[in-house]
């Protein structure tokens, strides 16, 4: 039997859902209550600018970053300096370098090695210049001269037969004519 039993319920309790009332009261309740925070921020936040600035008494770091960031909670009074915690900087879509090369992986650089290493092997095939080049050129030269021996002797033969043919013809007019 799976866990909760046949009805799925926790311990026997229903199940209960939030009125769409109930969401709306929660969601301006919610908002006056930011609107709140912010106002006692601003009024908060430029009482600490005052306090900060006579601290630095003119003096001006390169603290621009954490100053553009909002502090929550207890980290707005007090001044941390954690040498392990990292801001992380987002890149802006123009300060991304195109033109620095894609590292490959090790399958991606095989693979093109391989093509590139094929296309060579083409390139001197079709010059003639790879093993399998030069015996097909040597098989093409024998098969050549085989079919032009083969050429000659058909032609020799077909001479040969007109000649007989023409020495029966000169004996079979020789003999009418007697």
């Amino acid at each position: 039997m799976p866990k909760g039993g046949r009805k799925g319920g926790h311990k026997g309790r229903m199940r209960t859902y939030t009125s769409p009332d109930e969401i709306d009261a929660q969601m301006k309740a919610e908002k006056e209550r930011k609107k709140q925070e912010q106002e006692a921020e601003a009024a908060g936040g430029a009482a600490l600018n005052d306090l900060a600035e006579e601290k630095l008494s003119g003096s001006e770091d390169s603290d621009d970053e954490n100053s553009d960031r909002r502090r929550a909670g207890v980290e707005g009074l007090i001044e941390i300096e954690n040498p392990n915690r990292v801001a992380q900087k987002s890149k802006k879509v123009t300060q991304i370098e195109l033109d620095e090369p894609k590292q490959l992986s090790r399958r991606e650089r095989e693979e093109i090695e391989k093509q590139k290493a094929k296309e060579r092997y083409m390139k001197m095939h079709l010059a003639g210049k790879t093993d399998q080049a030069k015996a097909d050129l040597a098989r093409l030269a024998i098969i050549k001269k085989q079919r032009e021996d083969a050429a000659k002797k058909k032609e020799a033969e077909k001479k040969a037969k007109e000649a007989v043919a023409a020495a029966t013809k000169g004996i079979n007019s020789l003999s009418m004519t007697k």
